[in-house]
């Protein structure tokens, strides 16, 4: 009897073999799984003593993994000198290989390894990605790709994610309701916001797809990886990905002071790069909000693979109290940092 698979997990050596094959770069000698979340990420080590980083895709709820585009706006960003891990071709020149599993065809790609730590909360790091962010956004003003991507919109940041979340298995009738007013209350919220910024958005710079590394000027400088949710979208909704990383999840839930100073530095080192219009400043709030019915979404779409559990009814009840306390959420408003701001 023939099982169906919901997603399944290459060993490091299986992935090993398949690049040693595919790519141009000589035997790989080690390759460990490093991650295995939302994707599966493989890290590589050549013979010659090269390193590399292996991404396999896994199923989205939003559709196929949109690698053409990906690689295009990162070989964008590497001519416009923004530090980031570039898409590696095979020997045939394909910006991804196919791999062959039990649940189906799914796509792998090869990345350069960069250096450095993920920001933590050295203020100085935090800064550094501020600034990179904001370099990134400048760099890709004039990114023209006609490759096909997914927008991040109200659609596709809310309102799939959304009918995704009202199908869990341990959704109430009760729940259903409370999600379906809490996301439409969200929704015109936003449209009276009117026109807000937008930006090739890299779409989860939450401060963990990044390393902090120190330039020759003694400048802390931020590298970016993982640009599989990147595309054109809204600015709040990028900049909210960071404050989100932090908010408490609870009710009522405020920043404390190591993340209040953090939040500060974030946004006032990207201001210093590029400006923030008030009105996208002001939208921060509401597209945590957004940013939280997306994870939630993306759980929802994961079920199969992940089980009911990992959303049980009583973590549903408890988002939409942080979801219904978070629409009189506001944010502190940053102020540039002096001269002796990156002090620990």
């Amino acid at each position: 009897m023939s099982l169906a698979i919901a997603q399944s997990t290459p060993t490091g050596a299986a992935i090993g073999a398949l690049v040693s094959k595919a790519y141009g770069f000589g035997e790989v000698v080690e390759c460990e799984l490093l991650r295995r979340s939302f994707n599966q990420v493989y890290g590589l080590k050549f013979a010659d003593g090269r390193r590399a980083v292996a991404r396999l895709s896994a199923e989205r709820p939003r559709g196929t993994p949109k690698v053409d585009y990906e690689a295009a706006l990162l070989a964008h960003l590497r001519t416009r000198k923004v530090p980031v891990a570039n898409c590696l071709a095979t020997r045939d020149g394909a910006v991804a290989m196919m791999v062959t599993l039990p649940e189906g065809e799914r796509p792998l790609m090869l990345f350069e390894h960069l250096d450095g730590e993920m920001t933590g909360e050295a203020l100085p790091d935090v800064e550094a990605l501020g600034r990179g962010l904001a370099r990134l956004h400048a760099a890709a003003e004039d990114f023209v790709s006609t490759e096909s991507h997914h927008a991040l919109d109200l659609n596709n940041l809310l309102e799939s994610p959304l009918r995704l979340l009202l199908t869990a298995p341990t959704m109430t009738e009760e729940l259903r309701t409370q999600f379906t007013e809490l996301g439409s209350r969200l929704r015109q919220r936003i449209a009276a916001m009117g026109s807000l910024t937008q930006v090739v958005c890299h779409g989860d710079a939450h401060g963990q797809n990044n390393f902090v590394t120190q330039d020759p000027g003694d400048e802390r400088v931020a590298s970016f990886f993982d640009f599989d949710d990147a595309g054109p979208g809204y600015l709040a909704f990028e900049l909210a990905v960071y404050a989100w990383s932090m908010h408490p999840r609870s009710v009522n839930g405020q920043f404390d002071e190591k993340a209040l100073a953090r939040w500060q530095h974030f946004i006032a080192a990207y201001q210093q790069v590029r400006p923030i219009p008030t009105a996208d400043l002001q939208a921060i709030p509401a597209f945590m909000a957004v940013r939280h019915f997306w994870l939630l979404g993306e759980y929802a779409g994961r079920i199969p693979a992940w089980g009911s559990q990992a959303m049980p009814t009583a973590y549903l009840r408890k988002q939409v109290e942080m979801l219904t306390s978070w629409e009189t959420l506001t944010l502190p408003t940053a102020t540039l940092p002096s001269e002796n701001s990156s002090a620990e």
